[in-house]
């Protein structure tokens, strides 16, 4: 008999192929279509693929009374409750590492682009216009490079930096002892010293909100803010009304609360640069996510270890 395994998460074309010898896979995306199939057939399901934005709610995890193994594609799985998946039992496998790079180019990316404003200044090209005598904007070369968040990714971002003869900042729950990079204290005092800020570090409660107002203030006007770690680090009420009132100079978001929804006060603000939570896609990645949800599914279930157990279960 097959394995009961539920997919609530859009997956790359391919993704699931090769599953369905070993798993009876439902994939259901509609939470409304979900809650009726579970109230059903939850009993069957053992097994969940998901991922950091979408997860799965303990509501939904009360559904499946035989759920043994939830496998996240990537690295996130801040929408999982870890106390709840504890108690019961239900092992959690994330993919680390699998798309650090195409994360780490695509923040570069972000950063020229609202620093540099291509984004605006292809569209004024569009529309007929051209360069004007006050236009001139910042150079990246030799500026300061703030990472909120020095972990496999942070610390690329911090490599392509070099690259420009940046100074590199940093803020971590602690210092790190590997690298020679200049330890901020704090999220502010991070941001006080920086020109340019890159957000990083993974969602859950510990960092919800963790660049609010005050840090967005010691940023300042000349300052530019890059997010692509979770949503939820950041306030986007807060970088809204920063950049209206030119609080900072211009943000980039690949990341943003309430996604895939955009406030309408973000979609307006000219110094905003948004992207669809894609800085983790590329060929390159997609491949190597696939083969990683798919072993430590694969392994769970023919009882071998976990290739990659999230760190609160790293060690059990």
């Amino acid at each position: 008999m097959k394995t009961g395994l539920l997919v609530n998460v859009p997956v790359f074309p391919g993704g699931l192929e090769g599953l369905e010898d070993q798993f009876d896979v439902n994939h259901i995306m509609d939470k409304d279509e979900r809650a009726a199939f579970l109230q059903a057939n939850g009993n069957d399901i053992e097994a969940v693929l998901t991922n950091g934005t979408f997860g799965i709610s303990t509501d939904e995890m009360a559904l499946m009374p035989n759920l043994k193994h939830i496998a996240c594609i990537g690295a996130g799985y801040d929408q999982i409750d870890i106390e709840t998946v504890k108690r019961r039992g239900i092992a959690v496998s994330h993919g680390p590492g699998t798309n650090t790079v195409c994360v780490a180019d695509h923040c570069m990316a972000l950063l020229f682009a609202i620093v540099r404003r291509i984004p605006a200044y292809d569209s004024q090209v569009r529309a007929g216009g051209w360069k004007t005598a006050a236009d001139s904007w910042p150079t990246l070369t030799g500026k300061t490079l703030g990472i909120l968040g020095l972990g496999r990714i942070g610390l690329h971002i911090a490599r392509r930096a070099s690259g420009f003869d940046m100074n590199i900042h940093y803020h971590n729950r602690s210092r790190r002892d590997d690298v020679d990079y200049v330890y901020e204290p704090s999220a502010v005092d991070l941001a006080r010293a920086s020109d340019f800020l890159i957000v990083i570090c993974p969602g859950g409660k510990a960092t919800h909100h963790l660049v609010d107002a005050t840090v967005l203030e010691a940023l300042g006007p000349e300052g530019y803010l890059v997010s692509a770690g979770r949503g939820s680090v950041v306030d986007t009420d807060a970088v809204v009304a920063a950049l209206h009132a030119g609080t900072i100079a211009a943000a980039g978001l690949d990341v943003f609360e309430g996604e895939p929804v955009a406030p309408q006060n973000l979609l307006e603000a000219p110094n905003a640069t948004i992207t669809p939570h894609i800085a983790g896609r590329a060929p390159e990645a997609r491949q190597t996510m696939v083969d990683l949800f798919q072993q430590n599914l694969k392994n769970f279930f023919s009882g071998q270890p976990l290739v990659t157990p999230i760190p609160e279960m790293a060690d059990e």
